[in-house]
C-alpha cells in the first residue's frame, strides 16, 4: 500500500480527465495504517493535484503545508509529472515562490549531500543516468545541464524540464523496472519526510533502513583491498587519502603483506624528511682502513628499493610511504619526479649528482615491477600540500569510514557514538569539512568497555583539537553538545 499506489499511478499513461484524481488517492494512500507513514505525517504536507488544460504541464505534489491552495507555492516538495507516452518523471522540487519555510532544510549542507547520494545510488543501479541532483538546491537560477536534460532518460521530458528545470533539485526518470521505481520512489520520500520529523511506521523500519544504507554508501564508498591493487596495477603509484580513524595504514601494510609476500619497503614521511634520504646524498662513512670520517653517496629509501626491483625483475616489490604529505614532496623527490610516468611512452632515465653502488653508477629509470603507496590524512592542515606537477602523477582513493565494520551487537556503545557523529557530520558538515568525519577504528571494539578508552582518549581530543582548530566553526555547537555526550558515556 501506498508506495505501490504511487508507482502505479508513476506507469499510468496520463489522462487529464482521470490522472489527477487517482494521483490525489494514490499519494492520500501514503498515511495511516498498512501504508509508510503515520496518519499524522498527512499534516506535514498539502496535496496539490490541480487539473491543467493541454499547454499546461500537468502535476501532482506534496508541498509545504503552509502554503495557499493554488497558484505559485514555496518551500521543498515531492512532485510527480505525467506523460502520456510512459513513466512520469519524479522529483525533488523547489516551489516557483522561493524557499519559504523551508530554507533551513534546503540551505543544510546535508539535504543537498543527501541527494547526490540518492542520485549516484539510483545511477548505479540502472547503470545508465535516470537521476541527477543539483549542487545547491537554493540555486534557483540553475538551470538542468544539457548533458544531463539531453540524456535518453530525460529528453521524453522535456515539457517538464522546460517549465520547471530551474527549480527542480532531485530528478529520477524511471525505466521499465517497476520494482527499482518503487524503491526509488521510497528512499526519496524517506528523504523528504525524515527533512518534515515524519518517521516511517514500525511495521516498514526494516526496510527504510535498508534504503538508507544503500544510498548512504554511495556517500561513502568503500574502497576494499582489491580496489587498491587494482589501482597499483593500473597507475603505479597510488595514494589513500582520508581522516583519521579509516584503515589507510592498515590497509597499506596489509597489501605489503598479502598482495607482495612481504617484497615491500614502508617509511613514514615527516617535516625533517629530505632528498638524501629518500633518494639518496652524501652522507659520513667511517673508512675500514684509517677510520677517518670521509663522505661518499649514499643510496635513500627510493634507490634501494629500485635497487631490490632490478635484482628480480619478475617479482612486483612494494613501497608504502606513510603520511606522504607530512614532507615537502617537491623538495623530497627532486628530479625523481621526473620518474613517476604509470606508463610512459618512453623509458624514462635520469642523471643523479653522484654515483650510487647500490643502482651501478648515476642513471636511475623507474623498474616497472615497482609499486608506490602513499597514505594521507586529510584531517592534517599544518602540513604541505601535494602540488598539481606531483598530484597529477599520482592516482588518489578515498578511504571514508566504513559503515559495515561497527557491530552494534557486540558493541552497542561504539555503534550509537559511530551513529551520531555520522549523522551530525551528514548534515551539518560544509564540503570542505565533511572529509574531516573521524573513522571507524574510534569506534570498534567487542564490548563497550573496550570502546570506552578510545572514544575518551582518542575521538575526544580529535574533535577537541577540530574545534581549537576552526575546523567545525560552522557547527561548533552541535560539536559540543556531542563532546558532552560522549564525555557522560565514556566515563
Amino acid at each position: 500500500m501506498g508506495i505501490e499506489h504511487v508507482v502505479d499511478i508513476i506507469y499510468r499513461p496520463y489522462d487529464p480527465d482521470r490522472w489527477h484524481e487517482e494521483a490525489e488517492q494514490a499519494l492520500n494512500s501514503l498515511w495511516g495504517a498498512g501504508s509508510r507513514y503515520p496518519l499524522n505525517g498527512a499534516k506535514a504536507f498539502k496535496l496539490r493535484c490541480p487539473k491543467m488544460t493541454d499547454k499546461k504541464v500537468p502535476f501532482a505534489a506534496l508541498i509545504q503545508p503552509d502554503n495557499p491552495s493554488s497558484g505559485a507555492y514555496a518551500g521543498t516538495s515531492f512532485v510527480i509529472f505525467p506523460r502520456s507516452g510512459g513513466p512520469a518523471l519524479v522529483g525533488l522540487v523547489v516551489g516557483t515562490d522561493g524557499l519559504g519555510a523551508d530554507s533551513e532544510i534546503l540551505g543544510r549542507p546535508g539535504h543537498a549531500r543527501k541527494c547526490h547520494a540518492i542520485a549516484r545510488w539510483l545511477n548505479a543501479e540502472h547503470e545508465m543516468t535516470v537521476a541527477w541532483a543539483k549542487p545547491d538546491p537554493t540555486q534557483q537560477g540553475d538551470a538542468i545541464p544539457s548533458l544531463v536534460s539531453q540524456t535518453a532518460a530525460f529528453r521524453p521530458h522535456e515539457n517538464a524540464l522546460a517549465k520547471y528545470g530551474n527549480v527542480v533539485y532531485l530528478l529520477y526518470a524511471p525505466t521499465g523496472d517497476r520494482q527499482l521505481a518503487g524503491r526509488a520512489v521510497a528512499a526519496i520520500l524517506d528523504l523528504l519526510m525524515e527533512e518534515r520529523k515524519v518517521p516511517v511506521l514500525q511495521s516498514v523500519r526494516e526496510d527504510a533502513v535498508g534504503l538508507h544504507r544503500q544510498w548512504l554508501e554511495h556517500m561513502l564508498p568503500t574502497v576494499e583491498e582489491s580496489d587498491v591493487c587494482a589501482a597499483l596495477d593500473a597507475h603505479r603509484y597510488v595514494v589513500l587519502q582520508g581522516p583519521p580513524g579509516t584503515g589507510k595504514t592498515r590497509m597499506a601494510l596489509t597489501i605489503a603483506q598479502t598482495r607482495f609476500a612481504g617484497r615491500a619497503s614502508v617509511v613514514q614521511f615527516h617535516a625533517n624528511t629530505t632528498y638524501e634520504s629518500f633518494v639518496g646524498g652524501l652522507a659520513p662513512v667511517v673508512t675500514a682502513d684509517r677510520g677517518a670520517l670521509v663522505f661518499a653517496p649514499r643510496a635513500g629509501v627510493l634507490l634501494r628499493c629500485i635497487a631490490r626491483c632490478n635484482e628480480d625483475p619478475a617479482a612486483d616489490y612494494l613501497l608504502v610511504v606513510d603520511e606522504i604529505n607530512r614532507a615537502d614532496l617537491a623538495k623530497v623527490l627532486g628530479e625523481a619526479v621526473f620518474l613517476l610516468e604509470p606508463r610512459p611512452e618512453f623509458p624514462r632515465t635520469i642523471e643523479l649528482e653522484y654515483s650510487y653502488p647500490e643502482i651501478g653508477g648515476s642513471s636511475v629509470t623507474m623498474p616497472p615491477n615497482l609499486r608506490i603507496l602513499g597514505t594521507m590524512n586529510t584531517a592534517d592542515r599544518s602540513i604541505a600540500l601535494v602540488d598539481v606537477a606531483i598530484r597529477r602523477r599520482l592516482a588518489f582513493l578515498d578511504m571514508w569510514p566504513r559503515l559495515d565494520v561497527v557491530d552494534p551487537d557486540l558493541c552497542p556503545l561504539g555503534a550509537e557514538a559511530f551513529r551520531l557523529l555520522l549523522g551530525l557530520f551528514v548534515d551539518d558538515a560544509p564540503a570542505d569539512v565533511f572529509h574531516l568525519m573521524p573513522g571507524h577504528s574510534y569506534f570498534m571494539g567487542v564490548s563497550d568497555h573496550e570502546v570506552r578508552p578510545k572514544l575518551r582518549n582518542g575521538l575526544m581530543p580529535l574533535l577537541q583539537e577540530y574545534l581549537s582548530q576552526g575546523f567545525v566553526a560552522g557547527f561548533a555547537s552541535q560539536v559540543r553538545t556531542y563532546l558532552d555526550w560522549v564525555g557522560d558515556v565514556s566515563r
